[in-house]
């Protein structure tokens, strides 16, 4: 399979131990990270004012879930990045829009084995037209309503999210 610039293996992330601290010790994407070292990953969600979120559809050479429909944005956190920058950086990356965070917060957090899951729940209205997609990593994107992309997860066409009603709640 060809190797694309979406597939950055050689990305370098910050480590944080299990009460969310800088260790102030860098890491490289590629290797698997040591017992007690974390790292920081962002999901940004995006609605739109009738409550849809807008997703994208994963490249079909992307590692994990490929071809499948994701969430709006979401990536590792690299070096010197904190929360929102990383969700900044990875919604300009991903879909081409300049988001402004200032006044917004992380809504939730879930912490996963070797990680921080944080999830930002975003209001905008954007038309799909203005996105500028990142051919390494986004197939395409479109809104869709609570019950369409719960059916596209019971299809299997998207990432099997368990907590998809939390994300829908924090839209409200």
């Amino acid at each position: 399979m060809e190797k694309h610039i979406g597939d950055n293996e050689n990305e370098i992330w910050d480590v944080y131990d299990k009460s969310r601290t800088l260790t102030g010790k860098k890491h490289i994407r590629s290797i698997p990270l040591e017992a007690g070292e974390y790292h920081l990953v962002v999901h940004i969600c995006i609605y739109n004012s009738k409550g849809e979120i807008l997703i994208q559809k994963r490249q079909p050479w992307k590692k994990g879930w490929p071809g499948m429909w994701d969430l709006s944005a979401a990536g590792s956190a690299v070096t010197g990045d904190d929360s929102r920058t990383a969700a900044i950086r990875e919604v300009k990356e991903e879909l081409g829009i300049d988001l402004d965070l200032t006044n917004e917060n992380v809504q939730f957090t879930i912490e996963f084995s070797c990680g921080f899951d944080d999830y930002w729940i975003i209001k905008r209205d954007i038309e799909t037209k203005e996105l500028s997609l990142q051919y390494e990593e986004v197939e395409q994107a479109k809104w869709v309503s609570k019950e369409e992309f719960i059916e596209m997860i019971n299809n299997g066409d998207a990432i099997p999210y368990t907590f998809i009603d939390r994300i829908f709640d924090c839209c409200k």
